[in-house]
């Protein structure tokens, strides 16, 4: 093998119904002061997740920032702020990828007392970090980002001139990623579904991406082959520990390979839309799958129809419809037969709902994230990406 890359760590996972239970003993390696960061709503609702709380609070000395919403800069800072000299021991997160996210933020930054706008791409002052974060453990309760095995924190303002960056460092990694899968039951059904296309579309673009390899490729294949035989499942029976088994693993997976092989046309969109529209992450990549997926099949038959990537879609195709007798041409067409058909029972819904109008395009294309974008497969000129967003209005 004459192939040459590189794989980021992992943290320690620990995978499994009930492994929620190891969090006290990891807890007591690090002290007794936990600042516990949780979402706003969804972390009420939980059962499982008050019991956790109660759990904890009974044991060691817990401090709760709730975070509601995209995380930003702001709710960071206010959090460091608050809670640098009070000296937590650890930091742990219970919530989706927007509690996570902000939590490797504040364990970052907590040692410090430092604003994330020192350190915040292409918007802070571009400061290297280089402290120390304080040991972070994640339980995520969705299947989606799979943000708690990366080291980016990914901060949002949004407005019109709005933005969504990453506070990013290998320190941020958290010691210990708990995936404990009745932990996303109480998820609401339109979360599961978008989280799940969120996860769906990280594996394909990192699968097919041009810095993908075959550490990558193994993880993402095998991520593929859990959202096929989990998402609708999930969506549908939301009790179904098995289906929400197939999810968090594909999820957590996603974030494996994403931050080893990049994504691609729908991440590099969806970063604009999320900074100036109030749309969820997951909604914009499951609105834009489909068309995104099209697109760049379309571009390489025209212009690179030797791209290893024509050849990984169709792949693809042949496993999710679980039929190996398809040619490349046949294969791929399911594959993008069913992508729209997965769109349609998940609900993925037009952007224009929410104020994103054709004039806006432009604006989104000039803001697209480059770092997505340099591993599409394939070039996409700015009539295809205009081709693409309008598609989706």
């Amino acid at each position: 093998m004459t192939i040459s890359f590189s794989f980021a760590p992992s943290p320690h996972i620990h995978f499994g119904i009930g492994k929620r239970d190891a969090l006290i003993d990891l807890i007591h390696n690090y002290g007794h002061k936990v600042l516990l960061v949780t979402g706003n709503a969804s972390f009420e609702k939980s059962p499982l997740c008050q019991k956790l709380w109660h759990d904890l609070d009974a044991v060691f000395d817990v401090q709760r920032v709730v975070v509601s919403g995209e995380p930003s800069p702001t709710c960071v800072d206010d959090a460091v702020s608050q809670y640098h000299d009070w000296s937590a021991d650890c930091v742990v997160a219970i919530g989706g990828g927007s509690a996570v996210d902000a939590a490797k933020a504040i364990a970052g930054l907590l040692p410090s007392g430092d604003s994330v706008m020192k350190y915040l791409e292409g918007v802070g002052e571009g400061k290297e970090f280089t402290s120390s974060a304080k040991p972070f453990i994640a339980l995520p309760t969705t299947a989606g980002t799979g943000g708690e095995t990366s080291k980016n924190a990914v901060l949002s303002v949004i407005a019109n001139d709005g933005f969504k960056k990453s506070f990013r460092h290998e320190s941020l990694v958290p010691k210990h990623i708990i995936l404990d899968p009745e932990l996303t039951v109480s998820c609401p059904v339109e979360v599961t579904a978008a989280c799940g296309m969120d996860a769906f579309t990280q594996l394909l673009e990192s699968y097919v991406s041009n810095k993908a390899n075959p550490m990558t490729d193994t993880l993402a294949w095998s991520g593929l082959m859990h959202v096929r035989d989990s998402l609708l499942q999930a969506v549908a029976h939301a009790d179904d520990l098995e289906a929400r088994s197939g999810m968090l693993y594909a999820s957590s997976i996603s974030g494996l390979t994403l931050a080893n092989a990049g994504l691609g046309s729908v991440h590099g969109l969806a970063s604009p839309f999320g900074a100036f529209f109030p749309i969820a992450h997951g909604i914009v990549c499951g609105s834009l799958l489909y068309d995104a997926t099209r697109i760049n099949i379309d571009a390489m038959l025209a212009r690179e129809p030797e791209n290893t990537a024509l050849k990984k879609y169709a792949d693809v195709g042949r496993m999710m419809l679980d039929d190996d007798s398809l040619n490349d041409l046949d294969a791929r067409e399911k594959l993008l037969q069913l992508l729209e058909k997965w769109s349609d029972i998940l609900k993925m819904p037009k952007l224009s709902i929410y104020g994103v109008k054709k004039s806006d395009t432009s604006r989104l294309i000039t803001n697209i994230s480059g770092g997505s974008m340099s591993t599409n497969p394939i070039v996409l000129s700015r009539a295809e990406l205009t081709q693409l967003i309008e598609a989706v209005l």
